[in-house]
């Protein structure tokens, strides 16, 4: 490698390397010759010769600095890590000391820190309050917090004032792509729903509140969220500058539902709208029997089910997107098909043997 090339080469510190948003962005990452890559998460991982993992805890600010503290080489903090809790206010004290924690142990060994890359989401601008004001725009004002999401931003505004290094913060709609053991993962809600379903022989039911069923939806597929991430932190035109991440197209369930029904071989029946939470709750055993049946990958049912967030999403009976004009301004022109994207997870669900 001559010295030109060694310039050239970044390091990002990928932060929540274990989450569906973190390992997309990881493996578009590793398709980038010029990128390094170090995993944060609390599980770790298997090292490859690009991708180093440290295994940390995030809440303990010594524990961060030790683990974090020596990595002089990071370039780009990629920041998508996330804690969850019962309720809107708990979210705040453990989300914003995570990041804090991060960018103290890691900004004074990082002389060469050039970006700061923020996930948020839609809870910056209410959605998850109620029906909010859509198309929703990153112009748009703040609500009344409790908001874990602004509080991050407003730590890396004042974090960086006079500093060399500038910041982003990506908001994608809901996120879809493949990982186990995550709290927020439609497409594996449907799946898993679906292939239960299919397993007892009953149609597939809408199971969100009745209005849900007619709302005007969009999602934000990973590999999408990754390219964007990486855009936005290595163009000038992006520095400390908030961007709507969606796939670029509208939906309702009420046509999308069927066909996704018909991917997996089932009819549909009216919606029946029924908490995921506890009608699945009982349905462990079917799972470790589907599992033995179709020679499944021995994943825990509480790994490939996220209840409480299939119940989150299908309860919006109220439209919810936002404007993504601003990202296309800037220059970013990648865009996804929703229903082709849903049709890729489920074949890469039945790939890994997932799902049957």
């Amino acid at each position: 490698m001559n010295q030109q090339e060694t310039a050239m080469r970044k390091t990002a510190l990928v932060i929540g390397a274990g989450g569906v948003i973190g390992s997309n962005l990881i493996g578009h990452l590793v398709t980038l010759p010029e990128w390094d890559i170090i995993g944060v998460s609390r599980r770790g991982g298997d090292n490859t010769d690009r991708i180093r993992y440290i295994s940390a805890d995030l809440l303990d600010a010594s524990d961060t600095r030790q683990k974090l503290g020596s990595l002089r080489e990071v370039t780009h903090i990629f920041y998508a890590a996330y804690q969850d809790r019962p309720t809107w206010a708990e979210l705040v004290p453990p989300n914003l000391a995570m990041l804090v924690n991060v960018v103290e142990a890691v900004e004074p060994a990082a002389r060469g820190l050039q970006h700061i890359s923020l996930m948020q989401g839609y809870k910056v601008y209410g959605a998850h309050l109620g029906p909010f004001k859509t198309p929703a725009r990153e112009t748009d004002a703040n609500h009344m917090p409790p908001e874990f999401n602004i509080d991050q931003q407003n730590f890396l505004e004042q974090r960086q004032a006079g500093k060399q290094w500038t910041w982003s913060a990506l908001r994608p709609s809901v996120v879809c792509g493949v990982a186990l053991g995550n709290p927020m993962n439609l497409a594996m809600v449907i799946a898993v729903y679906a292939s239960i379903s299919k397993e007892l022989g009953i149609p597939l039911r809408f199971p969100g509140k009745p209005g849900a069923y007619h709302s005007l939806l969009e999602m934000t597929d990973a590999g999408l969220l990754a390219k964007a991430t990486v855009w936005a932190a290595t163009h000038e035109r992006c520095a400390n500058q908030a961007f709507n991440i969606t796939n670029g197209d509208l939906f309702r369930w009420d046509e999308l539902w069927p066909k996704i029904a018909a991917y997996f071989e089932l009819e549909t029946a009216p919606p029946l709208q029924m908490s995921l939470s506890v009608v699945m709750e009982d349905k462990e055993p079917l799972w470790d029997a589907m599992l033995k049946k179709y020679d499944l990958v021995p994943n825990s049912y509480q790994s490939v089910s996220s209840w409480a967030f299939g119940d989150f999403v299908f309860s919006w009976d109220y439209d919810f997107f936002a404007d993504s004009s601003k990202a296309r301004r800037a220059g970013f022109h990648e865009f996804v098909d929703t229903e082709l994207m849903f049709q890729e997870i489920f074949d890469l669900l039945r790939e890994r043997k997932i799902i049957p």
